[in-house]
């Protein structure tokens, strides 16, 4: 197994991400373990389907790389439709990854082809310490575990796939603050369907995708002002799955309303339609991990590290 970087497109900019994707080479809907995934309505389709999605998988790639990312690629493998979906690979923080463990033995056997790959990473000096979870523990990497950098915490979901346990690895591991909440709507099974930690310290999430006493988390550590609440047409969207890089934000698509919402805040908002992988209840989040999100004392410690390299 290989992972290898894509050769960057113009314009050249310096990479402002750094990227794990998967293309989508076997990506079809052959079960299903979310409201999303209806088998037979793929299966009379699938090779119009299969085309569409390895289209819009490379069109988002290059938004992507237009935005100014580094793309690592995880190669694809028979069999493992899910693949495509890294960010449920590894909750990745500081250069260190915690690898995941899968709810539902139909996307298991992507475990060892994803912990292969950070190896070849962690060799590469990419990443630069990788671990497994605990026996008995399940968590789906940054699928339920969203980064907020503004508040250096991750938002961790849990319930459909997930453990409330997991949240005691992450704060071990990574040494930042997580905050749990359990997730309350089938359909929207990751945290990152239902939550987005925007780089301005905006939250854009979904209400009805939590419990009261997740609401009221939100709202207490989130100001009214800062708190993007997502309407039916929106959530439907996944608009909460989108990639920020700087203030462009990639994702399937969005109401107008929300477009001007984000104008306003200073964003510029790429849509690139990610239909057939809405049909798995995935878009662009699902589709990417970031491999160089650094909480506050990681990068401290790492401008410690630069000065004194610049000193000696």
């Amino acid at each position: 197994m290989t992972m290898q970087a894509t050769v960057m497109q113009a314009p050249v900019m310096q990479a402002t991400a750094h990227i794990l994707m998967c293309r989508p080479q076997y990506f079809a809907v052959n079960y299903a373990i979310n409201p999303w995934m209806d088998p037979s309505s793929w299966a009379r389709e699938a090779r119009v389907l299969a085309a569409t999605a390895r289209r819009e998988w490379t069109a988002l790639h290059r938004a992507l790389q237009n935005a100014g990312a580094q793309i690592e690629l995880v190669p694809s493998a028979p069999g493992l439709p899910d693949l495509v979906f890294t960010a449920n690979a590894a909750v990745v923080l500081d250069g260190k990854a915690l690898l995941a463990r899968f709810r539902h033995p139909e996307r298991r056997a992507e475990e060892p082809r994803f912990a292969a790959g950070f190896r070849k990473l962690q060799a590469r000096g990419v990443i630069t310490s990788v671990r497994t979870l605990r026996d008995g523990v399940t968590l789906e990497g940054a699928g339920d575990c969203v980064w907020d950098e503004t508040r250096n915490l991750f938002w961790m979901g849990y319930g459909p796939r997930s453990d409330e346990a997991a949240r005691h690895a992450v704060a071990e591991e990574f040494g930042a603050e997580v905050l749990a909440l359990k997730l309350a709507d089938p359909s929207f099974y990751h945290m990152d369907t239902a939550l987005s930690a925007l780089p301005g310290g905006e939250v854009m999430y979904v209400p009805g995708a939590f419990t009261a006493e997740g609401r009221a988390i939100i709202h207490e550590r989130v100001a009214s002002d800062l708190r993007i609440a997502l309407a039916d047409e929106d959530a439907r969207q996944l608009a909460a799955n989108a990639v920020a890089i700087g203030r462009t934000l990639v994702l399937s698509g969005c109401s107008d309303g929300l477009r001007a919402r984000l104008a306003e805040r200073g964003y510029q908002v790429h849509a690139t339609p990610l239909g057939s992988f809405l049909r798995s209840g995935g878009s662009a989040f699902c589709l990417t991990l970031r491999l160089d999100r650094h909480s506050a004392q990681g990068s401290a410690q790492e401008q410690q590290s630069e000065r004194v390299g610049t000193a000696a």
